[in-house]
This record gives structure tokens, sequence and C-alpha cells, in this order.
């Protein structure tokens, strides 16, 4: 049997990811890229909280309540870890010596611009991290659905929600596709296998290019 979907997306976010690379990633479908990096690859996992060098999530009944993750998520460490303080945590951040993060989007917009924070009207906790992180990491990709519950596009040719920041996104991997943000546009480069072109282009708000070679992602385990 195959993946299912939100693994399939954590995996090929994974392939983004190179040895010696500082990632961050967002609540949610994000997480779960650290499950398919490659265990040749030096990665370090960071956290706004401070820690650089988190691990997977804590097995259920070896949680330690003083090890969690930006999302009170309990997490392990790999050995050599490092602890600090959240000022610390932020100005590594907006030193811009972060390589990638992988957040999730509730809008994206043709240019890159990220909407991910709130709905006009919705009761939320805060931005956390996401504004620093979109606006300082060298790379932002997006994992999100392609469409939201109502079958709308997500991807479109101009945010309408609060945006989170400008011009940042550089990938956006969907449960349909893959979209690469270029100087000239949307640029299709990807489908999932039971996905055709047509659908992909029908499903997106925005205009899209498609590449003279689409790949055909495949992942049966």
């Amino acid at each position: 049997m195959g993946l299912a979907v939100k693994e399939k997306m954590a995996k090929r976010a994974a392939e983004e990811v190179k040895d010696g690379d500082i990632v961050n990633l967002g609540f949610g479908i994000p997480q779960k890229t650290l499950n398919y990096i490659d265990p040749k690859l030096k990665v370090f996992f960071h956290a706004e909280n401070g820690i650089l060098g988190a691990g997977p999530v804590a097995e259920k009944g070896k949680e330690d309540p003083d090890l969690v993750d930006s999302g009170c998520v309990p997490i392990t460490a790999v050995p050599g870890a490092s602890y600090f303080d959240s000022a610390d945590s932020f100005a590594l951040i907006r030193r811009g010596k972060l390589d990638i993060t992988v957040l999730g989007a509730l809008e994206v917009a043709a240019n890159g611009d990220l909407a991910n924070w709130v709905v006009p009207g919705a009761i939320v906790p805060g931005m956390g991290g996401a504004m620093d992180l979109a606006r300082h990491a060298k790379e932002v990709i997006v994992l999100t659905t392609h469409t939201d519950k109502k079958g709308n596009p997500k991807i479109k040719e101009k945010c309408e929600l609060p945006l989170t920041a400008e011009k940042c996104v550089s990938l956006i991997i969907t449960d349909i596709a893959v979209i690469k943000v270029t100087d000239d546009g949307l640029l299709l480069t990807e489908v999932f296998d039971d996905v055709e072109v047509d659908e992909v282009i029908e499903k997106t708000g925005a205009k899209l290019k498609v590449a003279d070679n689409i790949r055909r992602i495949k992942y049966d385990d």
C-alpha cells in the first residue's frame, strides 16, 4: 500500500533538504518532513522556542515535559543538540541563518506572497514565528492542500487573507502537484502519480506555466 497523501507531501519536501542544512518545520504536515530525511545527511532541525538539533516526535510513554517543539509537541533531541532562549533563537532566524523553512498555508499568491496565520473573525493565539521564518529563511517551502474544504483554490493570483510575508515562497507542494514560484510566474513541474495536468490547472486560481518534462511522483512506501 502506498503512502497517505500527507506523508507523500512531507516526503517530497524532504527531497529539498541538503547535507548541512539548518531547517525549521512548521506545525502540522510540515513536521512530518523530518521522518523522511535521508539518514546519510547531517541536518540540523531548529525550533523557535530554542532548540537546534530537534529530533522526531517522542514515542508515547517516553515524552519529556521539558523537551517540546514550538507547538508544544513532545519531541526528542539528537546527540549534540543545543538549547538556548527564544531571543537567541529568533536572532538566529532574523540573521538569515536558516537554510529552509517548511510552512503550511491558507493562501499563496502567484508572486510568492504567503498568508498562513489568520482568517478574519477567527480566534487565534498569534502568529508565532511564521512572519520571521517566512521573511528571513533562505528558502520557504509551502506544504498545503491545493484547495480548501469548500473546494476553493488556495493558490491565487493575489492573496485575500492578511499576509504573513510578501514574495517569500519559492516552492509549493500540494496534495496533487509541485509548483515553483519563479520571476516569470508559477511553473508546474511535478504531479502526483494519479493526477493529470489538466486537474491541477483547473484547481489553481492563478495562471500556470507547465514545464516541458513533468515529473510524475510515485512513492510506494
